[in-house]
């Protein structure tokens, strides 16, 4: 069983400079059928971005894709792991921040993605057992 988050990343990163249009990051996202990219410059990682947010945080709004930059629509200064890091950590980090992915990051430089799919549920420190109830209907009640 995985203890440490290196165990369970997918290592590599997809990235794109801060400065990149809307519509690179999606072509880039769509290349590599994932749904994020690492916003990074040379000094290390600026933010997260996901289609989500090129939908919602752009377009709905009426911005041009063609001219919105990475970096305006990301999420800044994202939740990161270590790869060295327990992966409890990482599954705490998710449900307190409410998100999905983490980046992970070693020495200031992003290294890997771990995603909520990659987790091992035993390793989640806030699982309690759950009742599960099920419900009855009456089925004289139904086709009223």
């Amino acid at each position: 069983m995985a203890d440490v988050v290196r165990d369970v990343m997918t290592p590599g990163v997809v990235a794109v400079r801060p400065d990149a249009s809307l519509v690179e990051a999606a072509q880039l996202m769509r290349a590599q059928d994932i749904g994020d990219v690492l916003v990074a410059d040379e000094v290390g990682l600026v933010g997260v971005l996901t289609d989500r947010d090129i939908t919602v945080r752009a377009v709905a709004e009426g911005e041009d894709p063609l001219t919105v930059s990475a970096e305006a629509v990301c999420t800044p200064h994202p939740v990161a792991v270590g790869p060295d890091d327990p992966v409890s950590t990482a599954v705490s980090l998710m449900r307190e921040h409410s998100v999905r992915r983490l980046p992970v990051v070693e020495d200031g430089r992003a290294v890997g993605m771990v995603s909520l799919g990659d987790l091992p549920v035993t390793h989640d420190p806030g699982d309690r057992p759950r009742t599960v109830r099920t419900v009855q209907t009456d089925p004289s009640v139904q086709g009223s």
